[in-house]
């Protein structure tokens, strides 16, 4: 038995008659009533009681026609699921993330139109270091990641940059360059305690702040390593260091310290949406597209602002 043999009887059985029902099946009458007796002998029961001035279910008709429907219900809600699941409206999305994404304006934004546009996923998020996150995206347990700038990128990643933010030196508030009107060149700083994150903590920062200090004509000498940027802040603001963080962290209004611009050539840094080449998930895409849309919005407000 085919799906269109349920169609054809329920619409026999709507309409008890077949030159109705063929109309609005849109085939010829004998065809319809060719079909229907076919499928009779092949379940081996009669489903209509015809004569020649009407046609009426039988009672085994009339049992079988609300599992017909049934039938065709649950045909068309799995059509529909798989369509959905093709627009990237159902089903789980894991992306990982680093401490700062929440601290961007773009990224919570674009989660929180990704929820709007499909209530129905689930996104599952876990915060990683950028190291951690490129890791569980290239073994399979996370399908996208947002990271800072990383190198070497397993070559099964692709990396797109979605936007890109200045660093800024977290200072106490009473430290002498806390004070003035414009930003700081990183070599004023070189006699300066940092507290920074560890190298294996795998951020891309900490091999940034190394080679901008180099360029700068000095080591920086770390007194205290901590996992947790607001941890680093809470120790600038106790007169432990200074520190380097991505200029998102500036809006945080935290007692005790000041954020200054870096000055120094190349002192930005970015943030990666990763993904691996054969991800081919409608979900990982939505999420993409949403990203690079609140990005370029963002950009673009950026833009006009400074115009």
């Amino acid at each position: 038995m085919e799906l269109r043999h349920l169609r054809y009887f329920i619409a026999v059985a709507e309409e008890l008659h077949f030159g109705r029902a063929a109309e609005q099946l849109g085939i010829s009458q004998p065809p319809l009533s060719q079909q229907i007796q076919a499928m009779e002998e092949e379940l081996g029961v009669r489903l209509f009681e015809r004569t020649n001035r009407r046609v009426a279910l039988s009672e085994v008709g009339r049992l079988f026609l609300p599992e017909a429907r049934q039938v065709l219900a649950q045909l068309e809600q799995a059509v529909a699921v798989a369509r959905r699941a093709q627009r990237g409206e159902l089903g789980e999305l894991k992306v990982g993330f680093t401490s700062s994404a929440p601290f961007t304006s773009t990224i919570p934004r674009a989660i929180r139109a990704f929820r709007q546009a499909c209530p129905e996923v689930h996104l599952d998020l876990r915060e990683l270091s950028s190291r951690g996150v490129a890791e569980a995206v290239h073994e399979g347990r996370l399908q996208v990641g947002v990271l800072r700038p990383l190198a070497p990128l397993p070559e099964e990643l692709v990396a797109l940059e979605l936007f890109a933010e200045p660093l800024v030196v977290v200072l106490p508030v009473g430290h002498p360059l806390a004070g003035g009107a414009d930003g700081v060149r990183l070599a004023e700083l070189g006699e300066e305690p940092f507290v920074f994150f560890p190298r294996s903590f795998g951020t891309g920062l900490y091999d940034q702040l190394l080679e901008l200090a180099r360029a700068a004509g000095f080591v920086p000498r770390i007194v205290q390593e901590a996992s947790e940027a607001m941890t680093l802040i809470g120790l600038v603001a106790t007169g432990l260091g200074v520190t380097v963080l991505p200029a998102s962290f500036s809006r945080m209004r935290i007692d005790g310290v000041v954020c200054r611009t870096l000055l120094d050539p190349g002192a930005t840094t970015a943030v990666w949406l990763v993904r691996r080449r054969d991800e081919d998930s409608p979900l990982v895409r939505r999420f993409a597209e949403l990203l690079e849309r609140e990005a370029r919005e963002a950009q673009a407000l950026r833009e006009a602002t400074k115009g």
